[in-house]
């Protein structure tokens, strides 16, 4: 890059010279802050001020110094929601069709959002703003999340300056995969001290605000704070939850009601609208047992003290911006990814981890935990019949695009800037909006170009007209939406959708117009029928093929085509990779731990792995290699001057060899040999058994039998470590202990996978998507 030209003069000696400084960027001096909060699968129905029945008390108090949208629209999904949010185009436009674990080779569909599509932070930070990224992120390709990199579609690498989080779709909340900055980091905590994800990302926000702010009172900032609040694991310290002991006893029917009743009220939907009509794959809550509704009531009552907890740091970050006098100037707006998840299913889950190996759940074991719920133990989820209740009063839920997918909560405030408090704006707008609208309360222009790169138009709308205007014409007035070959499209008050069935391939037979362009497709007049309850396709065919046929043109601008119905196929997809295939990995002591998409995969497969050690005085022992968490993995490690395998099969049982002599002293090199000596039994949820063998050198020490192995995945949240077990330790025998690094010398961990693998694409596409 060329100098900036200097103009000052430069002569033969200091006296002679004139010197000059290049110019700073300064944002102009009353330039607001902006704090864009992005919460996860909350639904339409859950803050209090949008008739929920748990308490928000810090949104609320936003609302009624603000404005609540009654009408804002996103892709149903998390990455390509938090893709407009930053671009401002569409998540297609974006490359982010869907999370980035299921790309394709396609332009709309790769997950890599291309710098043509400048994030907001690359433009603001050369307005001379601060920026500052907490908590999720989830807009990397999944292949670039490991220390190999490539950085550049990290949050770094796309325009803030500090960041602190996860980059993937979810964490557990005790015990997170962090990242600081480009690097992975440990909680500073640990459980028992008190951590909790959501405290530690507030009090950073107030650390990188306050850090500048001591240094330029005037810089002004942008802060995108996205706690991994309310995705699962629903956990909260369980004074948040006792508050709510009893209150969900009425379950999801009356739930819905009441909901609906307190949103006519609030004026947050017209008072003519109706609850959608009954979700066919909810059971009636009158259906179920004693049992049943006790423990699913308990796990909408944990749900609910998260909800109020994540609000409570939201509220510590506000009133941090009160006392420095910054909240009046701030715009802070508010909002939910996507509709509330049903990723729990019909049942609600203890662990994700039962579910994504095809792991039955099993009502009196839930029933023993259920006291535990909330905490370290557990990665819970509620059933989906919260879910609907969630989404009140719309039908359906995250990943489709009925309005109960894509219609979630916003709330903006901005004190100076708007007169306008405690009102309802009705006009529709969309996630791509956000963009525009911040730069126009910025007084910015998108710039033509971001660091010599041509910027392409963005495609969002400003809403900065309604502020003032509760009843100016909406100027966001069409808009389509595709998750999954799920389509919709939104047109001056009508809107019609698409349902399909997730994981149906669409087939060439399936490409013909009435399969596609005129079959299936549902009609509702949102104008007059808020909540879609009433079908009106048979009323208004020549409205609907008008709608149809809008939904095609759109999707040819957006890079929308090829439609992708399929789901395990979609997995199974090849990719780019990190690394170039191989059979052995190498690993070493004190690195960053390796994500799970990034490490090596040993399940279902003979495969061994051998550590190079030296160890003193027989007494060192430690952890030489850990691949999991509590909800499943396996750890090579020492013990009581002995070398051990434990294999945990997803939280629910421990299977471990132990060698029957002391590990020598000096330089060796120990081994574990693992032999399949059975077949995948999949639908029961059992990965093939096998027999362990440990060495010592070449000398056989041990043996012991593994009946049943994890079938899929050893979980989301941790990832494989090397000398110690990070973090969420596998086995309970040192979990205590934890992280139980290795006191001797380790040089090296080398793991040979060369059998044969055996993948389920189906239950792993399962996997994945619950990460969004």
């Amino acid at each position: 890059m060329a100098n900036q030209e200097f103009h000052g003069r430069i002569g033969r000696t200091y006296d002679e010279s004139e010197p000059w400084w290049p110019d700073q960027a300064r944002a102009s001096e009353d330039a607001p802050n902006v704090l864009l909060i992005t919460l996860d699968d909350v639904g339409f129905g859950h803050w209090g001020c949008y008739g929920g029945i748990a308490d928000t008390p810090n949104i609320d108090r936003l609302a009624e110094n603000g404005l609540q949208y009654n009408n804002f629209h996103t892709t149903a999904i998390c990455s390509p929601t938090r893709s407009c949010l930053m671009t401002g185009r569409n998540h297609h436009s974006n490359g982010m069709a869907s999370i980035a674990e299921v790309s394709t080779g396609f332009p709309g569909y790769n997950a890599h959002i291309p710098h043509e599509n400048g994030f907001l932070p690359e433009t603001l930070v050369e307005e001379g703003y601060s920026t500052y990224a907490l908590g999720k992120w989830h807009l990397t390709p999944s292949e670039t999340n490991s220390a190999a990199g490539p950085y550049d579609q990290w949050p770094l690498g796309r325009g803030f300056e500090r960041y602190y989080g996860f980059l993937g779709g979810d964490t557990d909340q005790y015990t997170p995969s962090l990242v600081h900055d480009n690097h992975q980091v440990d909680p500073p905590t640990t459980p028992e001290e008190g951590y909790h994800l959501t405290e530690d990302i507030a009090q950073r926000a107030i650390d990188f605000i306050g850090d500048a702010k001591q240094v330029d009172p005037d810089k002004p900032f942008f802060t995108y704070f996205c706690p991994g609040a309310c995705h699962a694991p629903h956990q909260v310290p369980e004074e948040w939850i006792e508050k709510y002991e009893g209150e969900f006893d009425m379950g999801w029917d009356e739930a819905r009601e009441q909901i609906l009743e307190r949103q006519k009220e609030l004026g947050v939907v017209p008072e003519n609208t109706e609850l959608s009509p009954q979700n066919e794959d909810v059971r009636a809550w009158d259906s179920l047992s004693d049992d049943e509704q006790r423990l699913y009531a308990r796990m909408m009552e944990i749900f609910a003290g998260f909800l109020e907890h994540t609000d409570h740091q939201i509220g510590k970050v506000l009133d941090y911006l009160e006392e420095l006098g910054e909240r009046e100037n701030t715009l802070v707006m508010v909002l939910s990814d996507n509709g509330a998840s049903a990723e729990g299913g019909p049942n609600g889950s203890v662990d994700e981890n039962h579910f994504f190996n095809n792991v039955e759940e099993d009502l009196e074991e839930n029933l023993e935990a259920m006291d535990d719920l909330g905490g370290p133990e557990y990665f819970n989820h509620y059933p989906w019949g919260w879910t609907w209740a969630g989404n009140t009063p719309f039908r359906r839920w995250k990943r489709e695009t009925y309005r109960g997918g894509a219609s979630d909560p916003f709330v903006l405030s901005w004190p100076e800037g708007i007169e306008a408090s405690g009102e309802i704006r009705e006009q529709f707008i969309h996630a791509i909006d956000v963009v525009p609208t911040v730069l126009e309360c910025l007084d910015i222009d998108a710039p033509d170009e971001i660091k010599g790169v041509p910027q392409s138009p963005i495609e969002g709308t400003s809403f900065a007209y309604s502020f003032e205007e509760p009843d100016a014409p909406e100027r966001h007035t069409t808009q389509y939406f595709e998750m999954f070959a799920t389509r919709a499209i939104y047109h001056d008050g009508w809107r019609a959708v698409h349902p399909w069935e997730f994981n149906k391939p669409i087939t060439t037979e399936d490409l013909s117009a009435t399969s596609l362009e005129d079959s299936g497709w549902e009609l509702y007049h949102v104008a007059e029928d808020f909540s879609e309850a009433h079908d009106v396709s048979d009323e208004h065919p020549e409205k609907l093929l008008e709608l149809i046929q809008l939904w095609w043109t759109e999707a040819g601008k957006h890079d929308v085509l090829p439609l992708d119905g399929r789901g395990t196929q979609r997995f199974a997809e090849e990719r780019p990779e990190p690394g170039r295939p191989r059979d052995t990995y190498v690993y070493y002591p004190g690195g960053q731990p390796i994500p799970e998409n990034a490490a090596v995969k040993v399940l279902n497969r003979d495969h061994s792995i051998t550590a190079d050690l030296t160890t003193a005085d027989g007494e060192d022992e430690g952890v030489l290699i850990a691949n999991g968490s509590r909800s499943g993995g396996y750890s090579l490690y020492v013990m009581d001057g002995q070398l051990r395998y434990v294999h945990n099969y997803v939280g629910k049982e421990e299977y471990e060899v132990i060698a029957d002599e002391p590990l020598p002293e000096g330089e060796v090199s120990v081994r574990m040999e693992f032999e399949t000596t059975g077949d995948l039994d999949l639908e029961n949820g059992e990965g093939r058994p096998g027999t362990v063998r440990l060495y010592y050198g070449d000398e056989q020490v041990g043996e012991g039998e593994i009946p049943v192995t994890i079938p899929i995945t050893t979980g989301l949240t941790a990832g494989l470590s090397c000398g110690r077990d990070a973090t969420n330790a596998v086995s309970d025998v040192y979990r205590d202990r934890a992280p139980f690094a290795f006191t001797g010398d380790l040089d090296r961990v080398t793991v040979d996978v060369s059998g044969d693998a055996v993948v389920h694409h189906e239950a792993e596409m399962d996997r994945i998507m619950a990460r969004e």
